[in-house]
């Protein structure tokens, strides 16, 4: 039993040290456009590092399981039975409580609270959505845009975006900015988003603004481009729509 015990612990090491190696060596993440995607990365690496080597401890004992306890033709009876001591229970209990409870904290409450630490706006995007298009309107500057066209965000400036729906559940999602939250009928969500990098859908893909709620026939095609752009750009950009309004 001691010898069994030693080799799956060493199989769960190697495995545990090479999974540590390549979430260090490789990023594995989309390009990122905004100061909270920053914050949501590096809650999903944290996670990553503190699971890998749970993984390789499931992944270890299935292997050497496998491959040591395999069954060499029709078995005349079962095994013997492999009973667990008291203690390895309260060692497990004691580990994976304490994840639990680590993660909760932290990313979890840390994260939020980083997400939500600055209620200050410079600029308020006003989101509607409906099957199958999105309503964006800047109410300081009085002027609305309707998918497919393309919405624009200055950046370097903090947005509050102000979401809600008329007909049933969507998601307003853009994952160059790793943020994401529901709009609900009759009910006006919000979330905060920093652009820190100028660029559109065009040289990103993740700069779009995507419903990720299923909600009907059309939902993959309720998307609609985002452009982030320089303040200069922008106000000019918002001044021609008012020209066309007139």
């Amino acid at each position: 039993m001691r010898a069994h015990l030693l080799i799956a612990g060493a199989l769960w090491a190697v495995l545990s040290v090479f999974g540590e190696v390549i979430l260090f060596t490789f990023s594995f993440y989309p390009k990122r456009a905004s100061a909270e995607a920053a914050i949501v990365d590096d809650a999903f690496q944290l996670l990553m590092v503190l699971s890998a080597p749970v993984f390789a401890f499931v992944i270890s004992v299935l292997v050497y399981s496998l491959l040591r306890f395999r069954s060499r033709g029709e078995p005349a009876e079962d095994g013997p039975p492999l009973k667990a001591t008291r203690a390895m229970g309260g060692a497990w209990l004691a580990v994976t409580g304490a994840l639990a409870v680590f993660v909760i904290f932290n990313p979890g409450l840390k994260g939020l609270a980083e997400l939500r630490s600055n209620p200050r706006a410079d600029l308020v995007v006003k989101v509607e959505g409906r099957q199958w298009l999105w309503t964006v309107s800047y109410p300081a500057q009085g002027v609305k845009v309707n998918s497919p066209k393309e919405m624009r965000l200055p950046v370097n400036k903090r947005v509050k975006f102000e979401i809600t729906s008329v007909d049933v559940v969507h998601s307003f999602w853009v994952s160059a900015f790793r943020m994401k939250i529901d709009a609900v009928p009759g009910l006006t969500t919000s979330l905060y988003v920093t652009p820190t990098e100028v660029g559109s859908f065009s040289t990103d893909p993740g700069l779009r603004v995507q419903c990720a709620e299923l909600c009907g026939l059309g939902h993959a095609d309720m998307r609609m481009p985002v452009a982030v752009v320089e303040p200069a750009e922008f106000d000019a950009w918002v001044g021609s729509l008012r020209a066309q309004a007139q």
